[in-house]
């Protein structure tokens, strides 16, 4: 079950997120309110999910954990980015 949670994840972030949501208590744990967590699932939804799974009660998230967000957080821009480069193959879009 858990090879087919993190295949779900890389693939759809957002609805590995939104199925921890609804299924654990591990959203409602790492954020207190409604928002971060509602703005994190449209923005930046590798780092909402990596945030959730490493956060532990009691103590945040330490350590290895951060390095896994900015890893993450990365990962969001180089989604959002990554697209652009590859513009230059389709028919109409090298001219600009």
């Amino acid at each position: 079950m858990g090879c087919c949670f993190g295949c779900v994840g890389l693939i759809a972030p957002r609805l590995a997120t939104l199925f921890l949501w609804l299924f654990t208590n591990l959203v409602t744990r790492a954020f207190t309110s409604l928002v971060f967590p509602l703005a994190g699932i449209i923005f930046l939804p590798f780092t909402t999910l990596v945030y959730v799974l490493v956060y532990a009660p009691g103590r945040g998230v330490t350590g290895l954990g951060w390095v896994c967000v900015v890893v993450a957080f990365f990962m969001d821009f180089g989604s959002y980015g990554g697209g652009y480069s590859n513009r230059k193959r389709l028919p109409g879009y090298g001219r600009y």
